[in-house]
């Protein structure tokens, strides 16, 4: 549950991208298919790592409203793309028909490409970036979402389908497809910053790779111990598209205890950072403790 302060950040958020949908000439139907996935809630934790990491460091809230909402239309994106059917083929997600489902195949293809834009749209608009800090982000999320990240992920995982991976390769998968752009939206808060030492950047990154890696191991979990109406998306699925997960590989209980042991280890990162990590301890809580 957030506090109001976390909940005013994500309102604003909400805004930002209302107004982006808005005032843009785009199609209706394509709008109406991109505001139907992208304003329908969902835990919007990549958005408020975005500001945690940013206000730790005293940024300027109006970039770090750009830099977070950028981000979840990357998100967003992803998520319409994941649930086609020549992916994961999902009906469900956040509770409402997916936006092929909704929509079309075809309308929900072209509403992730045009997510997946204007997040660049943002940035490079954004007067209250400098020139520097605009290229630091578009090449940060272009890295993170692509094919060295998450798409890349999302690719070994279609490859692994049926298959008994190792450990280290599972790993690998979701450091890729979830925590990649999860690690960005931490360090977009820091280049929203006017300046982050290369020791507190460094706690960051390593907080960061801590909770992406904890977000997909409580997935896994919560694929299994949750159910559909809780989730908001299908459970079981990982058992039905015969994926490898934690608890298929190391077991439900052991899986438990290494998303702790991740936890423990974000939250140590967070030393060099400084005093206003209350947020970033919090969200790490989030991560590891949600139920859905």
């Amino acid at each position: 549950m957030l506090d109001k302060s976390s909940q005013s950040l994500l309102d604003q958020t909400q805004q930002r991208l209302k107004v982006s949908l808005a005032e843009r000439d785009i199609p209706k139907q394509l709008r109406d298919a991109m505001s139907y996935s992208l304003l329908s809630g969902g835990k919007r934790i990549r958005a408020l790592l975005c500001y945690a990491a940013g206000l730790a460091l005293d940024a300027p809230l109006q970039r770090l409203e750009t830099a977070s909402a950028a981000i979840e239309c990357l998100h967003c994106y992803s998520l319409i793309h994941d649930d086609l059917p020549a992916m994961d083929n999902d009906d469900l997600r956040r509770g409402k028909a997916t936006s092929h489902i909704k929509f079309d195949e075809a309308t929900a293809i072209l509403a992730g490409d045009a997510l997946q834009a204007i997040a660049y749209d943002l940035i490079c608009s954004e007067s209250a970036f400098s020139d520097k800090q605009a290229r630091q982000l578009c090449l940060l999320l272009a890295q993170s979402s692509g094919g060295v990240g998450m798409v890349g992920g999302q690719m070994l995982d279609i490859e692994a389908t049926q298959q008994q991976l190792k450990l280290n390769a599972l790993e690998n998968i979701h450091r890729r497809k979830t925590g990649a752009l999860i690690s960005a939206s931490v360090v977009s808060g820091a280049i929203c910053a006017d300046t982050c030492s290369e020791q507190q950047l460094e706690g960051l990154k390593d907080y960061a790779q801590n909770i992406g890696l904890a977000f997909q191991v409580v997935d896994d979990i919560l694929d299994i111990e949750s159910t559909t109406s809780e989730l908001g998306k299908p459970s079981g699925a990982d058992i039905a598209l015969e994926k490898s997960t934690y608890p298929a590989l190391i077991g439900i209980q052991a899986s438990k205890e290494l998303a702790q042991k991740l936890y423990q280890r974000a939250i140590a990162s967070l030393a060099p950072i400084g005093d206003n990590t209350d947020l970033l301890e919090k969200l790490a809580r989030l991560v590891v403790h949600r139920t859905y």
